[in-house]
């Protein structure tokens, strides 16, 4: 069995920012353990771990495996990335769906830019549209949200505020929401039970996402309507499963959703939305942000374009 670490390191379109971390590059790495491949890349800003963390708790799990040990990773982007490569993935798979559209920028030049953006999809918009909000003024997101209702009147908007704001702030912006036309607010507070009052005063409809990733406590509530599980953030593949569980219960969406990882993260994350939630378009959209790959079009890693870690070996 060969085990090897590598790191990767993708250069932006244009600088984004993360929770006030400003990215030039995404960097991540690649666990290969006997031909299967898996990603660890946490998300600066919503990832608990630092990428120097992921990588020494790598080491270790590689070292273990070598001695003939199960590895046993405690941080979520390294267990996701072993619990991929170490996964018997089922066969015959429905071809995933298409990802929907993630819009994310300066309001203003979105605007600007937006008869081009529309045009761009021709005859047949998006069924739905994920547009960033409570990270600008609060006035410029509304109007390219009317705006969009208006240009695309058969399109779903998800917005996804990354508990930005505070209840009496996202009460303000839902108050003046094209209601008709919103799929359901991602995480308008910190607090799930602010987030809950929001959508009993206001009637907007509500996926949680954050509070998935830090394993908060939550409830069903009529007015929840997804929950958009980002395994990298979240960690074991057990423990998304058991998040698909249990929004199947209570009847609700199940998005897988990405964390700006690399292409064969992408794909990855491409294979367990089709296994968990085929019906369900997932929220994927983030690989046209980056300029570069790791893999080529056949779906080869390119290793030669990678930084070695680790080159390991085990009888088994």
């Amino acid at each position: 069995m060969q085990l090897v670490l590598y790191r990767y390191s993708l250069p932006f379109r244009q600088p984004l920012m993360f929770k006030g971390n400003r990215l030039a590059n995404r960097e991540g790495l690649l666990v290969c353990i006997n031909g299967q491949w898996g990603e660890i890349a946490p998300l600066p800003g919503f990832s608990t771990e630092t990428l120097v963390d992921a990588e020494a708790e790598s080491l270790a799990c590689l070292a273990a495996i070598q001695r003939g040990e199960k590895a046993t990773p405690t941080l979520p982007s390294v267990q996701f990335g072993f619990d991929c490569a170490q996964r018997q993935w089922p066969a015959n798979l429905p071809a995933p769906l298409p990802p929907y559209p993630l819009l994310q920028g300066v309001p203003r030049e979105l605007l600007l830019g937006l008869d081009n953006i529309v045009t761009g999809w021709g005859a047949l918009p998006p069924s739905r549209l994920k547009l960033k909000v409570a990270r600008y003024a609060m006035a410029e997101e509304l109007a390219l949200i009317n705006q969009l209702a208006i240009q695309l009147p058969k399109t779903k908007l998800i917005l996804d505020a990354n508990g930005g704001w505070t209840r009496e702030q996202a009460q303000r912006f839902c108050a003046r929401l094209p209601l008709k036309q919103i799929d359901y607010l991602e995480e308008p507070c910190a607090a799930f039970a602010d987030t809950i009052a929001v959508a009993e005063a206001t009637g907007v409809s509500i996926g949680l996402d954050e509070t998935l990733s830090r394993q908060e406590e939550w409830r069903y509530h009529p007015q929840l309507k997804a929950l958009v599980i980002k395994p990298t953030l979240i960690g074991s593949l057990s423990a998304c499963e058991a998040l698909v569980k249990r929004a199947r219960e209570c009847n609700l969406r199940v998005v897988i959703s990405s964390s700006f990882e690399s292409d064969l993260g992408l794909g990855l994350l491409s294979r367990l939305a089709s296994e968990w939630s085929p019906t369900e378009p997932p929220g994927l959209d983030t690989g046209h942000w980056l300029s570069g790959r790791v893999t080529n079009l056949a779906g080869a890693v390119m290793i030669e374009n990678l930084h070695c870690l680790s080159t390991m070996e085990n009888s088994a």
